[in-house]
């Protein structure tokens, strides 16, 4: 296999790979956001929205795979790409901060909330098997694109584990300030990925 067919079937598989990724965050996103405005869980929503600006960037990617075959295009959808992640990470960190410190400060407890339990326990197990697989098409392709994207998956699993300890405390515990506790926690987490999104150089492929 000569290797301008190989990167076209490395660019297949990243494909996929985005697809299911769209697929799976919408879905996720959807599940965690209804769940946490009927609870009152800022941690759901936080993690509902950041699986939303998942999607976002799975769509980026997927035009980054599209336009693979394009060697002037691939170096900048990189930089865009990168920086779309980015911004968007930063302004979830931002908006979790703020949401998370009104609930601590106001006292509003959430309800418990099983989906969410749920929820986080199937991301736990999906999450870290679709981040190797991104890290490996990454590092064949020479992308820091899906190198970036791989790491907002594995970022994702850290974020399931803070989401399913805070609602297990809250559900088990009665401890109300665990929710919004666990997303203060996710804070530094989802602001690391926006700056590392914001600072990543292209790869010369």
């Amino acid at each position: 296999m000569n290797l301008a067919s190989e990167r076209l079937t490395l660019a297949r598989r990243g494909r996929r790979l985005e697809y299911f990724t769209i697929g799976w965050n919408s879905l996720e996103g959807l599940i965690a956001v209804g769940a946490g405005g009927l609870a009152g869980s800022i941690s759901l929503i936080g993690f509902g929205v950041d699986s939303f600006i998942e999607v976002s960037s799975g769509v980026a990617l997927l035009w980054r795979m599209v336009m693979d075959a394009d060697e002037r295009e691939r170096e900048r959808w990189e930089r865009i790409t990168l920086r779309l992640v980015g911004t968007s990470f930063l302004a979830l960190a931002a908006y979790v901060a703020w949401s998370a410190t009104s609930d601590l400060f106001t006292g509003r407890i959430p309800e418990r909330s099983t989906p969410g339990l749920v929820l986080a326990c199937a991301s736990l197990i999906v999450m870290p098997l679709l981040s190797r697989a991104k890290h490996r098409v990454g590092s064949a392709m020479g992308s820091a694109a899906m190198h970036a994207d791989a790491k907002q998956t594995e970022f994702c699993t850290y974020l399931s584990g803070i989401l399913l300890l805070g609602l297990l405390l809250n559900a088990l515990m009665g401890w109300w300030w665990a929710d919004p506790v666990a997303a203060l926690i996710m804070v530094p987490i989802i602001a690391k990925e926006g700056f590392e999104g914001l600072r990543g150089d292209p790869c010369c492929d």
